[in-house]
């Protein structure tokens, strides 16, 4: 069965918060705190080894009761159980969404149209445990008998942001292993990865579910060919592996049935990391470490099926996130993250989040009259201090921000860490006490520049403190934001998890290919067939 289907702005709990809105719109984040010594503990969950404070926002314990409301009316917790059990929710592609069953307890029973999937995921996971076992011990060899020293993903969307946003992020548990991605089509990008490596020992990872994907298979081609100046045909085979389910085409690339990792059509590309596409994860930090951090995203999805809406992380960061985007209609959120390793965390959320709630029309086909999805942008802190935090401060726009940080670091720099920290916790302080006339006129002689050094406040923020960053506590991080995403897809009564607006471009871009490579008639408007005739102007050969 579907979700429920159900405008959010016509139920009564979204009436009683649009209310609520107007009563509490004008008050300031410092005059909850004066008023209620408790703010804090009461808007703060402490679940394991997180810590999240939501304290600093423009809200109060009846928003997050009304929001507990609304969350009733459009029976969220009905939506949840078809989320994980294996319901059909992705209506528009007929298929269930069950990226979740791929980091849950083995022992589970768990059927997609009839068939249980957990031995499917089981046999998968063994394969990838002996596969990157194989190469990390260096018993899996190149065609010259040579161990491997480098692992190549060629992917893009899902298959490339996710491995490489969480080998960049566990960074510090790696192997030897020397870990690249190749996602655009740009050949300048492929030949830049291709210099720097050994065709005898570099093992390549395509992943491409339907095997079909112009730009990786173009970059798969372009690397096979550069692999064939030294080896041969036969040799591809020990060299190339595959994610995907188009065995005829994997096969007929050169790739053994034996090194094909299946893929299945309940896994969405973004949120796939936790399938075969995260082998290159797999092999980069090993196996145990891939395990935990499936474990940790297990862990997060049992607080997020079991816990109440009102101390459940990713519901209340959803409802949050949609406060300001419905009510205070702010446009954009940043996320800034206080470790260098989390330096793509912010771009993998973009995919993440602006890919399944980017839409304009609900789950009856009805075109909506309210605003989903939000801008994600972000970069790690200190650097994003002294670049965009201007415009946050001081700025027209109001740009919700969550803060993630640990209280440990990874290589026990006290120093560093207390500095990095103080900046974290720092600036939610500023952001929402800000810095009033008279607080400037104190300290300040230059009547000239009072006005500009004046900083209004009011700037919301959730605080994420985590204890330290693990394979386990990222998975977990990975899954909050998930989970956030499926609530506020679910509170929209949008389809989160098709993406037909980037089909589009594909498609136009295979005519235009066929355009410039075979002098077919231009069938575009004056713009686009002017585009095309210049662009093979300057490539005459």
């Amino acid at each position: 069965m579907s979700l429920k289907n159900q405008n959010p702005t016509s139920t009564k709990s979204w009436g009683k918060l649009l209310s609520h809105f107007k009563d509490i719109e004008s008050k300031t984040i410092v005059s909850y705190f004066d008023e209620n010594s408790n703010r804090s503990d009461e808007l703060t969950i402490k679940w394991e080894d997180f810590y999240v404070d939501f304290s600093k926002n423009r809200l109060d314990k009846q928003t997050i009761s009304l929001f507990t409301d609304l969350l009733n009316e459009i029976q969220l917790k009905d939506s949840i159980n078809k989320y994980f059990t294996g319901d059909k929710i992705n209506k528009t592609e007929n298929r269930a969404v069950l990226h979740t069953a791929l980091r849950s307890e083995e022992n589970s029973n768990l059927k997609v149209a009839g068939i249980n999937v957990r031995n499917q995921i089981k046999d998968v996971k063994n394969k990838i445990r002996e596969f990157s076992n194989s190469v990390v011990l260096g018993s899996k060899k190149g065609y010259t008998n040579k161990p491997f020293t480098d692992v190549v993903n060629i992917g893009i969307g899902g298959s490339d942001l996710g491995p490489s946003m969480v080998i960049d992020s566990l960074k510090f548990y790696k192997n030897h292993l020397n870990t690249h991605f190749v996602s655009n089509v740009d050949g300048d990008h492929v030949n830049e990865v291709l210099k720097t490596l050994d065709p005898e020992t570099t093992l390549f990872i395509i992943v491409s579910k339907t095997f079909t994907t112009q730009e990786t298979l173009s970059n798969a081609n372009t690397i096979r060919s550069w692999f064939l100046k030294k080896a041969k045909q036969e040799d591809v085979s020990k060299h190339f592996i595959a994610v995907s389910t188009n065995l005829e085409k994997v096969m007929s690339f050169g790739i053994e049935k034996d090194n094909i990792f299946p893929m299945w059509d309940w896994v969405g590309g973004r949120f796939s990391l936790w399938s075969a596409v995260g082998i290159t994860i797999s092999l980069s930090i090993g196996f145990k470490n891939f395990e935990d951090f499936l474990k940790g995203a297990n862990q997060m999805d049992i607080h997020f099926q079991e816990t109440d809406f009102d101390k459940n992380i990713p519901v209340i960061l959803a409802c949050i996130g949609v406060w300001y985007n419905n009510f205070y209609n702010c446009e954009s959120e940043s996320v800034i993250t206080y470790s260098q390793y989390l330096n793509q965390f912010a771009t993998y959320l973009q995919q993440a989040s602006m890919e399944s709630n980017g839409k304009s029309v609900d789950r009856d086909g009805s075109k909506v009259n309210y605003s989903t999805g939000q801008i994600v942008w972000g970069e790690p802190g200190t650097n994003s201090q002294h670049a965009f935090f201007q415009l946050i401060h001081q700025g027209t726009k109001l740009i919700p921000t969550d803060f993630i940080g640990f209280t440990q670091s990874l290589y026990g720099n006290k120093d560093h860490q207390n500095k990095l920290i103080s900046n974290f916790i720092a600036q939610t302080e500023a952001l929402m006490k800000g810095k009033s006339l008279a607080e400037v006129k104190k300290s300040n002689k230059d009547n000239f520049n009072i006005p500009f050094k004046v900083f209004e406040g009011n700037k919301p923020t959730n605080t994420i403190l985590i204890d330290k960053l693990t394979p386990k506590s990222l998975g977990k991080l990975i899954a909050l934001y998930e989970h956030k995403i499926f609530v506020q897809g679910v509170i929209w009564n949008i389809f989160s998890y098709d993406q037909f607006g980037v089909e589009l471009g594909k498609k136009l871009a295979n005519t235009v290919l066929d355009d410039i490579q075979n002098n077919s008639s231009y069938n575009h408007d004056s713009s686009t067939n002017n585009l095309i005739k210049y662009y093979k102007s300057k490539n005459i050969s």
